[in-house]
């Protein structure tokens, strides 16, 4: 089993789908085939199902996460020996679900530390953990659970989300808001992946309801201006209310206990973190939030 070959299984295992990982690895897919099909005649079972789609399977699962962990460490070995005998490690990789949030630390963290290549990373909470071990990524920042072994954690922020809309919105003049009284309206949200499209679906499947949905961004600093617009409301964070934003907007609570977003620094329990990555840890788990 050569690393080549572990790692050509780690995206296959990933995307489930043998032609989109050979555009990914920028091989032939007959080539990519073939190197399945050995990995799976060394360990004597299948590790896809093949039933009309490529899906992962149990014994898969299994091996995918020996692979991660075993290259992970690879890695790990290899910028700790960087660190050792030269000047040191100087890049940090931080992955999160946005970055608005964290513009206060991260430019703190480079007046500090100029020297210091800071490589940001945008990831779903769920491709996290994977990251971590696979030593992928050094830290990283979630908005929602991350409910996985060999991860340590430090909550930064935990706050109340409630709706955004524009000032002459029904909604606008009201102090709080359930969620069934939200079923119905249009919502600018963000795509799926993001916390705060998580958070909108796990609020409404919890009371059997489904949110109308009219617009879907990748870029989370342009819901404010939609929902400005007139184009609907959207969940927002009361941090998120301390930025400026060109539109003028009205943040009404939403009662339900369960409408927050728990902010969360997460690392690997057996990492070998860099000095960089140690200074980045501490400037972000010493950062006022409140402010």
């Amino acid at each position: 089993m050569d690393l080549n070959s572990l790692n050509q299984f780690l995206v296959v295992a990933r995307l489930e789908h043998l032609s989109r990982a050979a555009d990914e690895l920028r091989v032939a897919q007959p080539s990519l085939s073939r190197t399945i099909a050995r990995l799976e005649s060394e360990l004597g079972t299948p590790l896809f199902d093949r039933g009309g789609r490529l899906r992962l399977n149990e014994a898969g699962k299994l091996f995918r996460g020996y692979v991660e962990r075993s290259l992970g460490e690879l890695e790990a070995g290899r910028r700790a020996v960087a660190e050792a005998t030269s000047e040191g490690v100087r890049t940090v990789r931080l992955a999160s679900e946005t970055f608005l949030t964290l513009t206060g630390p991260l430019a703190a963290y480079k007046r500090a530390h100029p020297s210091v290549e800071v490589e940001l990373h945008w990831s779903p909470a769920e491709d996290m953990a994977r990251r971590l071990r696979a030593h992928d990524v050094d830290l990283c920042v979630a908005s929602q659970p991350i409910e996985a072994e060999g991860l340590e954690r430090m909550q930064l922020l935990d706050e109340a989300v409630g709706v955004a809309t524009p000032p002459d919105h029904p909604l606008a003049a009201r102090t709080s808001v359930s969620v069934e009284e939200l079923a119905g309206q249009a919502f600018v949200t963000a795509r799926k992946g993001h916390w705060q499209r998580r958070l909108l679906d796990r609020l409404f499947a919890a009371r059997d309801l489904t949110p109308k949905i009219v617009c879907e961004v990748d870029e989370l600093s342009a819901i404010a201006d939609l929902i400005g617009a007139g184009l609907g409301i959207g969940l927002v964070p009361a941090f998120a209310r301390q930025t400026a934003t060109r539109a003028p907007l009205v943040w009404t609570a939403v009662a339900s206990p369960d409408c927050r977003r728990r902010l969360t620094l997460f690392w690997g329990a057996d990492s070998h973190l860099s000095t960089a990555a140690r200074l980045m840890r501490t400037m972000i788990t010493d950062w006022d939030w409140t402010t």
